[in-house]
């Protein structure tokens, strides 16, 4: 009798349903969309899932202290970045100075102000960054509460 997809213990001489996302066959992984008979609706790039599936497509309403926010916070002040340049012969660590532009998730902009030269630096080679002024720095972010210091 030839074997029928998906197994069920319903159906007679059937091998026991495996379990989603484990191996059924030698090769194959079973999804729950192939259990089910249902294709998985698309969820939006970055959104949090729960564990019981649900999404959240603008995230939970509410921004995480990050090093990025909090130099955007910052635009337009004087840092002094320190970096780290792993098997790096010629200069394993640099330090960087100028006046803070952009800041993302990865990269940090900063320029010198006497040659307007620009630099597009990683923060994965960042140890640690020095302001000679006060930060702006609210918590949550963007919301403009007090629980933070000015």
């Amino acid at each position: 009798m030839p074997v029928q997809w998906p197994y069920s213990p319903a159906m007679p001489g059937a091998a026991p349903m495996a379990m989603p996302g484990t191996m059924a066959m030698p090769g194959t992984m079973v999804s729950p969309a192939m259990t089910t008979g249902m294709i998985p609706s698309a969820v939006p790039s970055g959104a949090p899932i729960t564990p019981s599936g649900v999404t959240f497509p603008g995230g939970f309403g509410q921004e995480e202290s990050y090093v990025e926010n909090i130099l955007r916070m910052n635009l337009g002040k004087t840092a002094t970045l320190y970096m780290t340049y792993e098997n790096n012969s010629e200069w394993n660590a640099k330090i960087f100075k100028g006046v803070l532009e952009a800041a993302g998730r990865d990269h940090i902009i900063i320029s010198d102000p006497t040659t307007g030269k620009r630099y597009l630096l990683l923060t994965v080679n960042l140890d640690y960054i020095t302001f000679d002024e006060p930060l702006n720095y609210t918590l949550p972010f963007g919301t403009g509460g007090t629980g933070g210091r000015r």
